[in-house]
């Protein structure tokens, strides 16, 4: 049968289902030409240009012959082979889909860090193993690479190791050497050292220096030498594991004997001797039992912000807790120690704590559905010397206290859709908790019984309509479709017997700029739960077309608030109006809006705004405006003002330029720039980094550094650099 058709679909899928496959898979052919079909045998034939998909596979070619009962399939010419992120490039090929074994010819792929040619390879994509005759393998991502190793025979097994069989090693095309066998580890950091030369004006001139090795497949360690002229000499030996059956971490220590250790906020001297531990562990013990562990020790609140930048972005305060965790699918068991092991910091220690959390279920064969949280432990609120430091006080002092607590929460939902389009979900719940009582110089409140009422109902519905002959090639719009997602979500609780003033605070209402959750258990300040009566009203809209054959978004647009129908001291009847909003007119062209509206003074208390620009890997343009005027919860406070830009520009396949540029008015403006300039050589990259902060309210901080990487063990993540620009300064 000769079928004069660009696609042709072959559902029969026969030859997947007689291997014993779970899911026929559908075989798509398309061709430039006609193509010719045999119902009887299976076998398709096309020339003249042919593209085959299945599954996650695509294969094109000039001329090709597809078994599909066999799933064999032959190509020649300019044949491209794409299976699990690798392209394969040959003359001619031999793949058969369903034991994908791998026959190609005049072959050229990447595998790993690595690019491999050769006159005939061999491969077996399921096992991952690969065997090239009269083959060649380099890092180098040049057509002509500056060094290869040349072989006779080259077996690589990706992330474990390659072997050469009589290898010639070659600078350009001018041999060096030659070894009879040749096997080299490919398992990542094998022993290596890293080099960040620079000069920041805190500092002086810097060196950070460290050296990289592996004990074996499980044990990996390292040293690090940090040299300041101005700060002195820090020291950094860090130990990490990979153990199947224990679980993966890593310890890390610091220590500097600080030349300038400045003050502490308080105003107190720091000692120059400054250190801190790092560990972490993650490990599954058996099946479904999980331990998570973290110590974070420092000696000082300002080490991490003084010698760890980037971290110290991520995260100014890390918590330490050891938790063990039991999973099963309707339930979880969770055991949680949590010191505070830095007492310059405000903690709740949980001491311990386990907590029982059913999800939500259904219960037998009736239309309800029932979930839990449950939870007993001992808890020590802790206040720190230092008040810059604190996150919250307690209801009537700032000495620590201590105390018992049970707390058990259970919910029925009985979701239901009416009309095959109206969601609706009402619930009802009920809260006992056991306070003893508090002790320690702040505890102030007594033993108490607390049981807390509520219920509540959600409604929902969506909406769509459909426009598939708009079109736009400008735009890269193939049809449209609108979605639009109004919500309601009630809640009530009665006044509780006991009102929070007179319970201990350990899990209370921290400041936000958000909504919190209206409905429980998502709302978890446990011990601030009072009288609420609350409509969260919400409306979204979606506007969605499709771009390059895949779903994509033109329109995400989200408003809610909340309606207050019982107001609690110091709120408005209704909470700010937020609006959050993400536009993509084009492929390349990204817009996110954030709004939070002032019911009250219908003032704008916050407005976030960034535009993306990326129509290229030439060069991409980023800004955004940042506006927060009030805090909630935080008073005195002055709000502040950020302006942000980024560009990046690629003025050749080696030379690219970046830029970072931040303005910042509070109290008064601060500025920060930051330029790279990143140079490709060849089989590593390096890149010079200046950055310039203009303090207001202290001496200008200017920071110079170099920073290299090797392109088959880089020594950042891909796109890590514009995430965490702070890491092309050090650390």
């Amino acid at each position: 049968m000769r079928l004069p058709c660009v696609m042709v679909c072959l559902g029969l899928c026969a030859g997947a289902v007689a291997y014993g496959a779970e899911e026929p898979v559908p075989w798509l052919i398309e061709s430039q030409d006609s193509v010719v079909y045999d119902l009887n045998t299976g076998i398709a034939m096309a020339t003249n240009g042919i593209i085959v998909r299945h599954g996650d596979t695509v294969l094109s070619a000039q001329r090709a012959i597809i078994n599909q009962v066999t799933g064999e399939i032959s190509a020649e010419g300019n044949v491209r082979l794409e299976h699990a992120g690798l392209l394969y490039a040959a003359e001619r090929v031999r793949y058969n889909l369903h034991q994908r074994r791998l026959v190609a010819e005049e072959i050229k792929t990447g595998i790993g860090p690595m690019y491999v040619g050769g006159e005939v390879l061999v491969g077996d994509l399921s096992n991952r193993v690969y065997v090239v005759g009269n083959g060649l393998l380099t890092t180098d991502d040049y057509a002509q690479p500056g060094y290869s190793i040349r072989a006779k025979t080259l077996t690589i097994m990706p992330g474990e190791y390659i072997e050469a069989q009589q290898a010639t090693v070659c600078l350009g095309h001018t041999p060096v050497f030659y070894v009879p066998k040749f096997r080299r580890n490919l398992q990542r950091d094998p022993n290596h050292w890293t080099f960040t030369p620079g000069y920041r004006s805190r500092y002086g001139a810097f060196l950070f220096s460290g050296y990289h090795w592996a004990w074996n497949d499980q044990l990996r360690s390292g040293l690090e030498l940090d040299a300041y002229t101005k700060r002195g000499l820090g020291v950094a030996p860090d130990l990490s594991w990979q153990v199947p059956g224990f679980g993966s971490g890593q310890v890390k220590y610091y220590y500097i004997h600080d030349l300038e250790p400045g003050q502490a906020p308080d105003g107190s001297a720091i000692a120059p001797d400054r250190q801190r531990v790092y560990f972490w562990h993650l490990g599954t013990l058996r099946t479904n039992l999980t331990v998570r562990s973290v110590v974070a020790w420092q000696s000082d609140a300002q080490i991490i912000r003084d010698f760890f930048e980037s971290e110290y972005h991520r995260n100014a305060q890390p918590n330490s807790f050891v938790e063990l965790e039991q999973a099963w699918p309707n339930y979880s068991l969770h055991l949680l120690v949590q010191p505070r092991v830095n007492d310059f910091w405000q903690a709740v220690q949980r001491l311990p704590e386990l907590r029982l959390r059913g999800y939500r279920q259904q219960v037998g064969s009736s239309p309800f559905y029932y979930d839990s949280d449950s939870s007993l432990g001992y808890y020590e609120q802790k206040f720190p010397d230092d008040p810059s430091n604190l996150l919250g006080v307690g209801p009537l002092t700032n000495l620590p206290y201590a105390a018992l607590r049970f707390d058990s929460y259970h919910q029925i939902t009985l979701p239901h859709t009416f009309f095959n389009w109206l969601h609706v979900a009402p619930r009802i719940g009920g809260r006992f908790t056991h306070y003893g009582e508090a002790i320690g110089p702040g505890g102030v409140t007594s033993a108490e019984n607390r049981g807390v009422f509520n219920a509540g109902i959600e409604v929902s519905f969506k909406a769509s309509r459909l426009w598939p002959g708009v079109q736009s090639r400008w735009a890269q719009i193939d049809g449209l479709r609108h979605i639009i997602e109004p919500s309601v979500n009630y809640t009530w609780v009665p006044e509780p017997n006991v009102r929070p003033h007179r319970l201990p605070q350990f899990d209370s209402e921290l400041p936000t700029t958000v909504l919190l959750p209206i409905q429980f258990p998502d709302y978890n300040a446990v011990d601030a739960i009072d009288r609420r009566q609350v409509l969260r009203l919400g409306l979204r809209n979606k506007l969605q077309t499709k771009r390059a054959g895949t779903l994509d978004h033109l329109l995400d647009w989200s408003v809610f608030t909340d309606w207050r129908l019982t107001r609690a001291s110091g709120q408005s009847t209704f909470a700010p109006i937020y609006s959050v909003l993400d536009l993509k007119p084009l492929a390349w062209l990204t817009l996110s809006s954030g709004l939070r509206v002032n019911t009250d003074t219908a003032r704008l208390d916050e407005t976030e705004h960034h535009l993306t620009l990326t129509p290229n890997d030439k060069w991409s343009f980023g800004v955004g405006h940042h506006h927060l005027d009030d805090y909630p919860g935080v008073p005195n406070q002055t709000g502040y003002r950020i302006l942000r830009a980024n560009v990046y520009y690629r003025l050749d396949q080696n030379w690219a330029v970046r830029g970072d540029w931040l303005r910042q008015s509070s109290l008064g403006t601060y500025h920060h720039y930051l330029l790279s300039l990143y140079r490709d050589f060849r089989s590593w990259t390096g890149a010079v980094s200046f950055r310039l902060r203009d303090n207001p309210t202290g001496p200008n901080d200017y920071t110079v550094a170099v920073t290299f990487s090797l392109k088959a063990m880089p020594r950042y993540g891909l796109g890590e650099d514009v995430t965490r620009p702070t890491l092309l300064l050090g650390h």
